[in-house]
């Protein structure tokens, strides 16, 4: 009898953590119709320290996006500094249908997907219209909140894209394009806003960047 209350207690853990953590799913149509904005920044913008590192401003970037999947980092040579990944996705990228065609990963601070030929778009619209982006929370709070957000989840990130340097990282360098992809393509963000939207609040919407 123990056993048996042992493992249906087991059993309500896992279905409580499923429910909390599965992920947000839409009805068919493209949720976040908007691209990213970034404001690219001069070559003698001010750079400034973060713990032991050192970042050198690039650009000013917000984003209202899908976040298609996320992953946590602890041990790796960059974790001190960017302890979380978010893959994100707009336009096509952001539409249900589509990404149920598509099966998203990430592993080695790369974004990965996958699909059953054809393609449910072209590959050049999901490389366009998504991306892998190293966050460096700028708070705490910022961190923890990055970490608990669930996939599916509708997102505002702004910040700005910056180099950084340091021990055991070395120089890392955030894209300053959406289209690009392969090494060097992801965005490394120095985060300092985070904002959960609703998706009847999304289209149409437009935001500023500034400084």
């Amino acid at each position: 009898m123990k056993k048996t209350l042992f493992l249906l207690a087991i059993a309500g853990i896992w279905f409580a953590h499923w429910h909390l953590h599965r992920p947000i799913t839409y009805p068919p149509g493209v949720l976040i119709a908007s691209d990213p904005t970034q404001v690219n920044l001069p070559g003698d913008e001010p750079e400034f320290n973060f713990g032991e590192f050192h970042l050198k401003p690039l650009a000013r970037f917000a984003v209202d996006a899908r976040l298609l999947h996320s992953k946590i980092y602890r041990y790796d040579r960059g974790a001190s500094l960017v302890p979380i990944d978010l893959a994100v996705g707009w336009g096509p990228m952001s539409d249900q249908q589509v990404l149920d065609r598509l099966h998203v990963s990430q592993s080695l601070r790369f974004f990965w997907y996958e699909y059953k030929m054809p393609p449910p778009i072209a590959a050049e619209q999901i490389v366009n219209h998504a991306t892998n982006i190293h966050i460096i929370p700028s708070t705490p709070e910022l961190a923890a909140r990055c970490k608990s957000l669930r996939s599916g989840a509708l997102v505002h990130l702004s910040g700005e894209l910056v180099q950084a340097t340091g021990p055991q990282i070395g120089t890392w360098r955030s894209s300053l394009s959406r289209t690009d992809s392969g090494n060097g393509a992801c965005e490394l963000l120095y985060l300092e806003d985070l904002e959960l939207l609703s998706a009847e609040a999304v289209p149409n919407k437009s935001r500023l960047v500034q400084r």
